[in-house]
């Protein structure tokens, strides 16, 4: 019997699924892709101000440890889960939350946060390329079109500060590293958000994430200041832009699927361009202009109509 439950936990992870809607984008989908791009289009601004004073193994730990202590009191986190699906929820865990929670405060320390937000565009490339392989399946080529037009106009975003910045090859590969979890987990929180719900989902997967990063927060808290703006911009990190923003994340690629939920991350740098004009008196070029107007048009061409797949999960 466990022997049975414990091959299809494992089954379970394997697999992705198509959105629960393929129609184009209605006015629930697009209300919570822009709740996305608006909150974690702050994220890189508030890791940043934590810097000033806190390790980044802290803003980390303390940003999940939050999230899951603000999802636990929503009623809707308490559906039960079937055991079979607790290895996934393991695995969304450290692969959402916690890794790349991780992998970002220290990667800042070497690269800015416009380089930053510039790499998180690679998001929805490997969110489609590992639906590709899991569902055996590829995307329309209006919604492959979408793909490259919004990462190319994300790089036009970004290029300007790329090439001005000193960015380490260290830090650039621990972003690029953090993107390709958030790839796998897109994939893996579709069918558990079908399930459950996303606060369900979520809950639990944070849950992990804390467990997972609190040696490591632990280890951080010597090397901490503990000043007013970086545990206030912490603090919002944890509550809004982790536990909030992870539920709307799932919820979307929940309906959506993880391809065309991904496109959320092309608004994210434009989110943080406006924030730096607002609070560092950044000045955007033409190039970064452009950039934009490409991600719009990438970003409709992906949130247009699905075909339906039949996936046939592998034979054991």
């Amino acid at each position: 019997m466990s022997e049975g439950l414990f091959f299809a936990g494992r089954r379970r992870v394997s697999l992705t699924a198509q959105g629960s809607r393929l129609e184009p984008f209605g006015l629930v989908e697009w209300a919570l892709l822009c709740g996305v791009a608006l909150i974690w289009g702050s994220s890189f601004l508030l890791i940043e101000i934590g810097l000033e004073s806190l390790a980044p193994t802290v803003i980390a730990w303390v940003r999940v440890t939050l999230g899951v202590l603000t999802l636990i009191v929503v009623p809707a986190t308490r559906v039960p889960l079937d055991r079979a699906d607790y290895p996934r929820v393991v695995l969304l865990g450290l692969v959402w939350v916690a890794v790349p929670s991780l992998l970002f405060p220290i990667a800042q320390q070497h690269i800015d946060s416009a380089l930053a937000g510039m790499l998180n565009a690679a998001v929805p490339i490997f969110s489609t390329l590992v639906a590709i392989a899991l569902l055996r399946s590829l995307p329309r080529f209006r919604q492959a079109a979408g793909v490259v037009l919004g990462f190319a106009g994300t790089v036009g975003i970004g290029l300007p500060a790329a090439l001005g910045s000193s960015a380490a090859a260290r830090g650039v590969l621990l972003v690029v590293v953090a993107t390709l979890c958030y790839g796998i987990a897109l994939n893996l929180a579709v069918p558990l958000q079908q399930r459950y719900g996303a606060p369900a989902v979520m809950m639990r997967a944070l849950g992990v994430a804390a467990i997972a990063t609190t040696p490591f927060g632990l280890a951080g808290l010597a090397g901490s200041r503990w000043s007013a703006g970086p545990v206030l911009a912490v603090a919002t990190l944890g509550v809004i832009n982790t536990g909030a923003a992870f539920v709307i994340m799932a919820a979307l690629v929940g309906r959506v699927g993880a391809t065309r939920g991904g496109v959320a991350v092309y608004f994210i740098p434009i989110v943080a361009m406006v924030l730096g004009i607002v609070f560092r008196s950044e000045v955007i070029l033409p190039l970064q202009w452009a950039g934009i107007a490409v991600v719009l048009l990438g970003a409709w061409l992906t949130s247009r109509r699905e075909s339906r797949v039949v996936h046939r999960p592998p034979l054991d």
